[in-house]
């Protein structure tokens, strides 16, 4: 490696000129692809996109959907090359109609000349208008060009329906932690990257690769980053190592000792659990940021927070669900940092909320009437008819219509015998939404069983 990747002047050039280490070591073949196997098993649309097979009508454009340093840009580079097609990159924050109508007409002229064809690699297409992606329809429904569109939101809503269905979509994955660390580790022995003039200690690359969180082109910016601190910190030595505070120091954050598989990972999240249930917005909150800046996966997080709205809070308050929920799809479509937003404001909610465990209470009892044996025959009544020879059996026989009853709920057995005038699970609490179920529930369970 040349020491011009941090101190441009020995050789003369600006420091623009050398490519950021995530771009040098950007995979040149399928094979050096990570993390994305299954969407590019030989046979897949993908695949065969970047190996220039040919349909009857020609390659058919596609659309990329995933979280940031997934190699969006990378696949479309890897298509690009293929057959020696025209690459061109455009980025919906800055481009418009005027620029997609250039790329066509050059298309045109590509094709009509030198019979080449041209890849338009369009990066955030959801940040593009309806109408500034129906300037794209004509060159890809006519397979002008090859579209690769790249998004990091959910196309069903933030691509027009025509695009969608002229193109494959295709979803990527955040890599995980051993393609990141493969990566990193690559990067510090390959030519194209540090090229050996470099060592990462243990606890460095651990925190690397967790901070990264799934995101390859953050790992490689970080590397790098921390390169440039080790030069300044270790002068002289050789290969330069790079350290955990030299990693720390690149990314303006210290690490938190925390090991995602070990007793640290469980005490954090009981805690932040246990915080939840105890109504301390602020403790629930430190304990989401212990494990967010620990490199926590937010999608565990988000699954926590589920768990805590129906086991903790319940018909307390209903909407504490719906939110906790809504907080989980969020987090799978936007990623992080962004998500730390949204994971907050479930905490909060779920903190905030009337506590009720009588949902949680009331299944595990039920649960444990069926594994103690307590199930019984369905009731004949309440057994289907819809099927030749249920009448003759006299399943549905005497059953009670609910919306027949004058006040919509009427007397009728729906327990097993076994269980009939003995189940007793639910108990709703008197605090919030769910203190206006009791006496209702107690009304219901009159009329229903007469008691």
């Amino acid at each position: 490696m040349s020491d011009d990747l941090f101190t441009a002047s020995d050789s003369g050039e600006s420091a623009a000129s050398t490519p950021p280490l995530a771009v040098r070591m950007r995979p040149r073949t399928l094979e050096e692809v990570r993390g994305q196997g299954d969407i590019l098993k030989p046979g897949s649309p993908l695949r065969r996109l970047v190996e220039g097979a040919q349909g009857s009508a020609g390659p058919i454009s596609a659309i990329l959907w995933g979280p940031p340093g997934t190699g969006k840009t990378t696949l479309a580079h890897l298509v690009a090359g293929a057959t020696d097609r025209r690459f061109v990159e455009l980025s919906a924050i800055n481009a418009g109609v005027k620029d997609v109508r250039a790329v066509m007409d050059q298309a045109t002229r590509d094709r009509s000349l030198y019979g080449r064809q041209t890849v338009l690699f369009l990066d955030e297409i959801h940040r593009f208008s309806k109408a500034q992606q129906d300037a794209l329809l004509p060159g890809v429904e006519n397979r002008l060009v090859v579209l690769v569109a790249a998004t990091t939101e959910n196309p069903s809503f933030s691509v027009i329906a025509p695009l969608m269905s002229r193109s494959v979509l295709i979803t990527l994955k955040s890599l995980g932690d051993n393609d990141i660390r493969e990566l990193v580790a690559a990067a510090v022995t390959d030519e194209r990257g540090l090229d050996g003039q470099f060592t990462l200690a243990d606890d460095a690359a651990f925190h690397l690769v967790r901070m990264a969180g799934g995101d390859a082109r953050r790992a490689l910016t970080t590397l790098e980053a921390a390169a440039g601190v080790a030069l300044d910190r270790h002068t002289g030595q050789a290969p330069t190592p790079i350290t955990l505070e030299d990693v720390e120091q690149a990314m303006a954050s210290a690490a938190v000792r925390y090991d995602r598989t070990g007793d640290q990972h469980y005490d954090v999240a009981s805690a932040f659990i246990k915080s939840m249930r105890g109504s301390d917005v602020d403790a629930a909150l430190h304990y989401l940021a212990r494990m967010l800046e620990a490199g926590e996966d937010p999608r565990f997080i988000a699954r926590r927070i589920v768990i805590s709205a129906s086991e903790e809070i319940g018909m307390a308050d209903p909407t504490a669900l719906q939110t906790a929920v809504a907080a989980m799809h969020a987090v799978a479509q936007i990623g992080m940092p962004e998500a730390r937003l949204t994971l907050a404001q479930a905490v909060i909610h779920n903190c905030l909320a009337p506590k009720s465990n009588a949902s949680y209470a009331a299944i595990n009892a039920a649960i444990a009437d069926v594994r103690a044996g307590k199930v019984g025959p369905v009731p004949v009544h309440l057994r289907g008819s819809g099927y030749a020879g249920a009448e003759r059996l006299g399943h549905g026989e005497g059953y009670r219509y609910t919306h027949d009853e004058p006040s919509g709920v009427g007397a009728q057995q729906f327990l097993p015998d076994v269980l009939a005038g003995e189940a007793d699970y639910y108990h709703p609490s008197d605090r919030g939404w769910e203190g206006n179920l009791r006496e209702r529930w107690a009304n219901l369970r009159k009329l229903i069983r007469g008691k």
